[in-house]
């Protein structure tokens, strides 16, 4: 299977990642335009459970290092079978509260708050699981970005004065989603040799398999979750199979794509943990919040009415974001 060897080239996939994940809202965003967020997210899982297939199938199962995806299956315990699909399970339930964030509060709002909060609360919990990289400039860098994460709040309450309601709804719900985005990833993680993917120790997986049974966790899980939210929506009126159904097949493969996006960055992620460390692989992977707020500011115009004095809260914030990416990455120096 393809192996990462050198920091750099983890540190450039989880660039990768952190451009995918914070961009694949924007094929919500497109589609929200005529299609409820319930439905795209049907296609997002399928996309994203395509993608691991498909990653599986090529780069796990090539070259003479590690295991393929076939024989790496087979071996696999069931207690890390488990563990990656309960991670798949807890992604899908952070992640549907993401993207009816995201249809409430827009993307500058639900991936700060959201998937800051999940950042800080995720390198905590990875590194208590695997102690790789400085922590002094790890922790230095999560609380960069927390305190970027609190600016963008006041800047969203400035800017939605007038509509307290959904401001204080976006919020609580991009809170919700973030505390429990946090913990996905230590799951995954624990499934496979993070030391050795070379020779993964007998019983444990390869990333390629994990994020498989990852993604198998999200899709089975959205039978429950979704149909739930279908039913009694957060947000909105309830919506019906049917409606899914009667969908062109041009609004389908938006949220496949959305969805195939997504996977990417995570496929390069898991990839990039066994050289990084799964606290400094989460964090810049996650770093996605910069990408987003920067497509909502910029692209959908989010802030567009806001007062004056937001333009300095949103720039301070871009800053600290910044700045505690770069301190993440000199941690795994």
């Amino acid at each position: 299977m393809f192996i990462v060897n050198s920091y750099f080239l983890a540190i450039v996939f989880c660039f990768i990642t952190m451009l995918c994940w914070g961009s694949w809202g924007n094929t919500q965003k497109l589609a929200g335009k005529t299609w409820r967020y319930e439905l795209f997210y049907w296609d997002y899982v399928i996309g994203v459970l395509l993608l691991s297939l498909f990653f599986a199938f090529t780069l796990g199962s090539i070259g003479e290092n590690g295991r393929g995806f076939v024989v790496d299956l087979a071996q696999a315990d069931w207690k890390n079978i488990g563990s990656a699909f309960l991670g798949g399970v807890i992604f899908n339930a952070a992640n549907i509260l993401l993207s009816t964030a995201i249809a409430i509060a827009g993307m500058s709002v639900a991936f700060p708050v959201g998937i800051g909060l999940a950042l800080v609360l995720g390198v905590i919990i990875n590194y208590l699981g695997s102690q790789k990289g400085d922590p002094v400039f790890l922790f230095l860098g999560v609380g960069l970005i927390t305190i970027a994460i609190i600016l963008n709040a006041v800047a969203f309450k400035k800017a939605s004065s007038g509509n307290q309601k959904v401001t204080t709804k976006g919020i609580l719900v991009s809170v919700l989603a973030g505390v429990l985005m946090s913990f996905f990833y230590r799951f995954v993680a624990a499934s496979m040799d993070l030391d050795n993917f070379v020779n993964p120790a007998q019983g444990m997986m390869t990333p390629y398999t994990a994020f498989v049974i990852f993604s198998l966790g999200v899709f089975i899980s959205n039978f429950l979750f979704n149909t739930i939210l279908m039913r009694k929506p957060i947000s909105g009126e309830p919506v019906k199979y049917k409606a899914y159904f009667n969908g062109k097949m041009s609004i389908h493969w938006m949220g496949i794509l959305g969805g195939i996006i997504w996977g990417i960055g995570n496929s390069l992620n898991l990839i990039a943990a066994g050289k990084a460390g799964a606290a400094i692989s989460y964090g810049l992977g996650q770093g996605a919040t910069l990408v987003a707020a920067l497509w909502g500011v910029f692209i959908w115009k989010e802030f567009k009415n806001s007062p004056k004095s937001t333009n300095g809260l949103l720039t301070l914030m871009f800053v600290l974001f910044v700045a505690g990416i770069i301190s993440i990455i000199y941690a795994g120096q």
